[in-house]
């Protein structure tokens, strides 16, 4: 059996990262002599998790352009022909049979490399609206993984596969077991209420806010949380919870054991990325989402109204978040007839194993 080389390219965030490497652990599961090298971009997460994981990883020096006038936007240009050779020279060297792409800014141009040397190319589009960087690939490359219906309004319908989005296999594999182990972990109680609040791998400013200026609501209704800050807003947070002397909120800047917060979580309170809501309806969490407006498209506001059209979650602009967020989780928290129709909607529209469904695709053309 002839050895597979797969590029994997993917990062920026945690949405983008932690499905790449997903994909990667099922491929090696499938064919273990299987080679893979990560392309990431240069300073970003990805140059971090990736090797944590086990994988090699490669960093192209390119940046993502800014939509006001700035001066980063001069250099843009130049770090993206630094990459495009970059990305030349890796593909030269590695002579891959698959290049896979899961966004981030490296994905694009080691990507069109690859499909004007007619390498074969998938791309996984996680969120509901495309942006404009897989909209051009989608055109180029030969298999396009989506997690949600429809898509067909931004790629060839011939190319579409739906896969869902791939996420962490300690999330899937959560029991009744993982839930006893939870509360231990986080010294919380089991017959009390709790929340858990995700502001993604960087933190949201106007969730830990919302929270912050709140605390007290949730200390007087006996409610825990826990509470994954982010870096910036890590300290702010932890000196209120310490003036509080409440055992019931738990801070951390960044929570490893997602499946033990789930696990624990009567409500989450997050951003609407597209793994995070991949990851409540594998665990069939009932939430309430607020999308970041810093985004492309607004494409997280499509997100959750994919979820609030199919009644499975609430969604609360950020623009309101600050007056109302604690205040309807808190009613949520205490409605349990909505609790559980979200429940159940919300692990209606998941799909599982769907590292599995990709990573055979990749096998699949690599045969090509």
């Amino acid at each position: 059996m002839n050895t597979i080389k797969v590029i994997i390219s993917g990062g920026g965030t945690g949405g983008h990262i932690f499905p790449a490497i997903a994909v990667a652990n099922s491929l090696r599961k499938m064919r273990p002599e299987i080679e893979i090298l990560f392309v990431g971009a240069e300073g970003k997460m990805e140059m971090e998790k990736v090797p944590a994981a086990g994988y090699k990883i490669v960093g192209l020096p390119v940046r993502g352009f800014q939509r006001k006038i700035t001066w980063s936007n001069v250099t843009f240009f130049f770090r993206l022909l630094n990459s495009l050779q970059k990305a030349k020279q890796i593909i030269k060297e590695f002579e891959p049979d698959v290049v896979a792409g899961f966004g981030g800014f490296a994905s694009g141009p080691i990507l069109r490399v690859a499909t004007k040397r007619g390498i074969p190319t998938l791309i996984q589009e996680q969120n509901s609206y495309a942006g404009v960087t897989n909209k051009i690939l989608g055109q180029r490359v030969d298999k396009i993984c989506v997690a949600y219906q429809d898509m067909e309004k931004y790629f060839p319908a011939e190319k579409i596969l739906i896969t869902g989005n791939p996420v962490r296999q300690d999330i899937l594999n959560m029991t009744q077991k993982t839930k006893e182990d939870s509360f231990l972990y986080f010294q919380l109680k089991g017959n009390r209420k709790t929340i858990l609040s995700l502001g993604g791998s960087l933190g949201a400013l106007t969730i830990n806010e919302s929270i912050y200026n709140h605390l007290e609501t949730l200390v007087k209704n006996n409610i825990q949380l826990v509470w994954q800050t982010g870096k910036m807003f890590y300290p702010i947070a932890l000196e209120k919870v310490r003036q509080l002397n409440y055992d019931g909120i738990k801070v951390f800047d960044f929570i490893s054991r997602m499946d033990y917060a789930y696990a624990i979580a009567d409500v989450v309170i997050s951003r609407a990325g597209a793994i995070t809501i991949s990851e409540l309806g594998l665990t069939a969490k009932p939430a309430i989402l607020v999308p970041s407006p810093n985004v492309a498209e607004d494409h997280q506001t499509k997100n959750a109204m994919t979820l609030v059209k199919n009644d499975a979650a609430m969604m609360i602009q950020d623009s309101e978040a600050r007056q109302k967020l604690v205040e309807e989780a808190v009613k949520l928290l205490n409605d349990e007839f909505r609790l559980n129709v979200y429940r159940n909607n919300i692990a209606r529209m998941a799909i599982k194993n769907s590292d599995e469904i990709i990573a055979r695709e990749i096998i699949k053309l690599s045969k090509k």
